[in-house]
């Protein structure tokens, strides 16, 4: 019996050994080719691809289309899985895939038209391939496709049954699209202002910085449905990018200092854009080579044109605009038609379309999409819509011509600033500010985006008439006309996502100035000569003057409502506090747990919670909270629904015994043991993560990390309770020093691979998130020294 017992153990033993040892082949043989020979249909010569240290494909190719046919090859090796959910997110296409959880996803990207716009828009431009920037694009991808074809299907594909297909141009600009949507605040934006102007009144708007007019209020007015449904799209459209699990762009720092500036006497560039962190990283690093044509750039999914780039001659970085392309616009319906709107003095169709969402697991859902003069009627993304009035939104992106993929193309190849320029200006949507410096000397920056033309007063902040006119555009202005700058005085250009200088303001939803100005107040500085180390500490910096302008008028009120030596010691700490959110101290656990108590406590009743949670995922909150805590007679301040009229010192008080209580609750009773590093973590989220234990197999950390939003550091976790988990921030962080181009720093939040256990699938992260750099190799000398494998392409016999 014993015999037979210890048998049947070894057997199984035997068995798991096995299932073992085929799940590794099976997951092995997923991974990435980057050594050897393949043959690829379609090139006219062999490519080489060496592979250096951190997995990034170094390739050199006789011919232009061989290099984009390879880039679109090791590109899908590494990041398959994350161009097949793009372009579904882009397209409306998850539910087929992940079933009816995604279903409202969907909606929402079918009504805004991406995936209607794309297709048209590749009918018509892609009639003829004529031009280079077209062909780069079909050449890298047929090079995703080839690999697709022919190679086994990464496992994410295997675990959630997806089906390989083509991808497309459509494809391409979809996720185009998409980016751009990501850009937008109008949908968190607009319909929280325009509530608080038409139901509280001119009172509560001086805190955003905004005027009241009477004849802005909506003539035909919203009723009760109507703001539900703005609410719930406000919702929507953030949540379905975070259900999506896709990267949502946020803000970014770039800077470009002049020669006279610097130690070495040439330009320097440093950028370091902020979208929202993810695993695999939103950036594809790959060197490129071919006669006449060397740049070293960060790619993004389904797009051969780097989005970042810099070689020996030029280098150029990215932040937002933030201007508002954005509209959203109230349309009076024909009582005696539904199906028609008031437009420039008529009654006016609206046109339609039907789209059918394929559901994974139920039947198919039939949509039927209305557009207006002024564009598609958001409120069709909702299902079970209880408001009367239509909701149109106007948008750039589907009212210009757009050829963004040749300004790319372009900009890829911009050695001089008249080619920089020239590129820029053909970025429609969504808004980008462009920052170039070329080893000549020259620096330059221009706020890239087709501005349109608004009637005199409108306030683009709030919800538009359509009626009467405020939301039409007479055109466009041109693009001399935009906010920017070449070869200034001053020595440097800093872009920070605040609201550019400029004679005409650009209408838009910028951030917090207090970042910019902390950059600026140190690149002004005309003792410093800059270079790559002291570049490095102002990207890694973590301090800025906002909790002084929140601090100053409280301190008071909180030194009057600290009830006990422990939490007045706790107040003197904040007090004496640098504004410095490092690793180690507890102060600013004590703010930013006091900062989202405070604005709760003020605003919330009035808003009710869901407008308020809208309202603190916009970027008009940041600003708006210093002026509401240097006004004492601000009506925010009173509670609703209390008979009392409260004051600013009791909501103070309100808020700092709430921020202890709940610190206590989640941090441990002992404020000692308090800490930044331990409330404020990071990790990189993968799309199979969000579903336990999954998280445990997918996602990348969690690792306590410096900064918070709005500081140089931009690790950005949203205003809310302890403890934080950081959301966006840096997606790299890139130093270009023209004294040495070809020693520029940078670094990946988590690995080039987006192949679960590659080698390269998480293994810079802990160096991002301890602020360190590595070295991005572009001369030919570094690139052999730093070869760890080499792939040749051949051309298919």
């Amino acid at each position: 019996m014993k015999s037979m017992l210890k048998k049947s153990l070894l057997l199984l033993l035997a068995l798991l050994l096995l299932a073992a040892l085929l799940l590794t082949l099976h997951l092995r043989g997923k991974r990435p080719q980057r050594e050897g020979e393949l043959a690829l249909s379609g090139l006219r010569a062999e490519v080489s691809v060496r592979y250096d240290e951190f997995g990034v494909p170094h390739i050199s190719a006789a011919h232009e289309d061989d290099l984009y046919r390879a880039l679109g090859y090791v590109h899908a090796q590494d990041r398959l899985f994350q161009m097949e959910m793009l372009r579904r997110l882009a397209r409306g296409e998850l539910a087929e895939v992940l079933g009816p959880k995604l279903l409202e996803t969907d909606r929402l990207f079918r009504t805004l038209g991406i995936r209607a716009h794309a297709d048209a828009y590749v009918a018509r431009e892609f009639a003829q391939i004529d031009t280079p920037a077209k062909r780069s694009l079909m050449a890298y991808l047929d090079g995703i496709n080839q690999y697709q074809a022919t190679r086994p299907a990464p496992l994410e594909f295997e675990v959630l049954g997806l089906p390989k297909r083509p991808f497309t141009p459509a494809d391409t600009v979809s996720v185009a699209g998409y980016l751009a949507y990501s850009f937008a605040a109008a949908f968190r934006t607009e319909p929280v202002l325009t509530q608080i102007r038409d139901q509280l009144g001119a009172a509560y708007l001086p805190i955003f910085d905004l005027a009241w007019r009477p004849d802005g209020v909506l003539r035909q007015g919203l009723r009760p449905g109507d703001w539900q449904d703005l609410g719930r799209l406000a919702r929507l459209s953030q949540n379905a990018l975070e259900a999506a699990g896709q990267p949502v762009f946020e803000g970014s720092n770039a800077w470009a200092i002049a020669g006279r500036r610097t130690l070495s006497g040439k330009p320097l560039l440093a950028g370091d854009p902020h979208i929202q962190f993810s695993t695999p990283a939103v950036w594809y690093e790959a060197h490129l080579r071919s006669p006449g044509f060397e740049l070293y750039g960060h790619f993004q999914a389904l797009n051969p044109a780097a989005l970042l780039g810099h070689n020996e001659k030029f280098a150029w970085s990215l932040t937002m605009f933030q201007n508002d392309d954005i509209d959203l616009v109230a349309e009076k319906l024909n009582p005696a038609d539904p199906n028609q709107v008031w437009y420039r003095g008529a009654w006016v169709a609206m046109q339609s379309r039907e789209e059918t969402i394929v559901v994974k697991g139920a039947e198919p859902l039939k949509l039927r999409l209305r557009r207006s003069p002024h564009g598609p009627i958001i409120n069709d993304a909702l299902a079970g819509a209880v408001g009367a009035t239509p909701i149109a939104m106007w948008w750039a992106l589907l009212e210009t011509e757009n050829p963004v993929l040749q300004a790319f193309y372009e900009l890829n190849r911009a050695d001089t600033l008249d080619k920089a320029r020239q590129a820029a200006a053909q970025i429609h949507a969504p808004g980008l500010n462009v920052v170039w410096a070329g080893a000549g000397g020259d620096i330059g920056w221009w706020a890239a985006a087709r501005l349109p033309q608004r009637p005199a007063g409108v306030n683009p902040n709030f919800i538009l008439d359509g009626a009467s006119g405020e939301a039409d555009k007479p055109g466009f202005l041109p693009f001399s006309a935009n906010p920017q700058e070449e070869n200034p005085a001053r020595g440097y250009i800093v872009s920070a996502n605040h609201q550019p200088a400029g004679a005409q303001p650009v209408p838009g939803y910028y951030n917090l100035w207090d970042r910019a100005e902390r950059l600026d107040s140190l690149l002004r500085d005309s003792s410093i000569r800059w270079a790559p180390a002291n570049t490095r500490a102002l990207q890694l910096d973590v301090q800025t003057g906002y909790h002084q302008r929140i601090l100053r008028p409280v301190l008071p009120l909180l030194r009057a409502a600290a009830q006990s030596e422990p939490d007045q010691a706790l107040v003197e700490e904040l007090a004496a506090w640098d504004g410095k959110f490092s690793l180690a101290p507890r102060a600013p656990v004590l703010f930013q747990q006091f900062l989202y108590e405070l604005a709760h406590a003020a605003l919330a009743d009035e808003l009710g919670e869901q407008a308020f949670d809208n309202l603190r995922r916009t970027r008009v909150l940041d600003p708006a909270l210093p002026r509401l805590l240097a006004d004492p007679d601000s009506p925010w301040w009173d509670k609703r629904g209390t008979p009392a009229v409260e004051t600013r010192a009791q909501i103070v008080q309100q808020a700092w015994a709430a921020t202890l209580a709940h610190l206590r609750k989640t941090l441990g009773a002992d404020s000692k043991t308090w800490s930044w590093g331990a409330a404020h973590t990071l990790t990189h989220p993968h799309p199979l993560g969000q579903q336990q234990p999954l998280d445990k197999i997918f996602n990348v950390g969690p690792w306590p990390v410096p900064g918070t939003r709005e500081l140089p550091n931009n690790l950005d976790a949203r205003l809310g309770p302890a403890p934080w988990a950081v959301v966006t921030g840096p997606s790299t962080r890139r130093i270009i020093d023209f004294g040495q181009p070809g020693q520029s720093l940078g670094i990946n939040p988590v690995g080039q691979s987006g192949v679960w256990g590659d080698a390269h699938y998480a293994d810079q992260s802990k160096l991002h998130a301890q602020g360190q750099y590595r070295s991005q190799h572009l001369l030919e000398a570094d690139v052999a020294a730093h070869t760890r494998s080499r792939l040749l392409l051949r051309p298919q016999p």
